[in-house]
């Protein structure tokens, strides 16, 4: 996700407005930009990219020399992530878990083709519309990375039911569904210190935090950790 930012034009355009499973979602577009809504919050818009690109970017460096790496990229949201992935031929099979039916159709057939640019059509690119929470709980597939941006940060969830990812609990189960050596990068609007202490908890590995700087108040952060081997 990203922060918020200007547009020149003052009020924004409903294009699209679903009841999901999850509460209300909107697509709006505001001058040049595209945004997400969810239950009257901000979530994300298309001003940027810098730190969802990094999100994929730094797991792959870090699974640079392993063969066709698999991603699992949590949360579609506008596309960054999933267009950067498939840019990059380094990746094998790419897995997009998103709960909101909606954000797959404005991808397929909507205004978020115009950031996602037929990465959905990829034959790598697999989309399974489900809560992500749920499907590392309870999937038995693997992967080399899990690349996670479903909040804006680890205290900062869209859902009183995604915290549930950032204890103990959850981070086992994103720990189950890695490879050894795989790679978890977890995107959120701040640094998290404490965050970095639940990854060494959890018993992960090269425990790292990389930032992107933006243009007013607190970077926006990629946390990345590795499954022990």
């Amino acid at each position: 996700m990203t922060a918020a930012h200007d547009s020149s034009v003052d009020s924004p355009v409903v294009l699209d407005r679903r009841d999901g499973p999850y509460g209300e979602v909107v697509l709006r577009r505001h001058g040049a930009l595209l945004q997400i809504i969810a239950n009257g919050c901000f979530l994300m818009d298309t001003s940027d990219g810098r730190s969802e690109r990094l999100l994929v970017e730094a797991a792959a460096a870090v699974l640079d020399g392993r063969p066709d790496p698999s991603v699992l990229i949590g949360g579609l949201g506008v596309g960054f992530s999933l267009a950067h992935a498939v840019a990059d031929r380094r990746w094998g099979r790419i897995t997009v878990v998103e709960r909101e039916r909606a954000v797959v159709d404005w991808h397929r057939d909507g205004p978020l083709g115009e950031v996602s640019a037929g990465a959905l059509g990829d034959p790598r690119t697999e989309v399974v519309c489900e809560d992500l929470v749920s499907y590392v709980r309870e999937t038995s597939d693997t992967f080399d990375a899990l690349c996670l941006d479903i909040d804006n940060g680890p205290g900062w969830t869209v859902t009183d039911g995604n915290q549930s990812l950032y204890t103990a609990a959850g981070l086992a189960s994103c720990a189950r569904v890695l490879r050894p050596g795989g790679v978890l990068a977890v995107w959120s609007a701040q640094p998290s210190p404490e965050f970095e202490g639940s990854l060494w908890n959890a018993g992960f590995q090269q425990v790292r935090t990389e930032e992107v700087p933006v243009a007013r108040g607190v970077p926006d952060a990629v946390h990345l950790a590795v499954r022990p081997g």
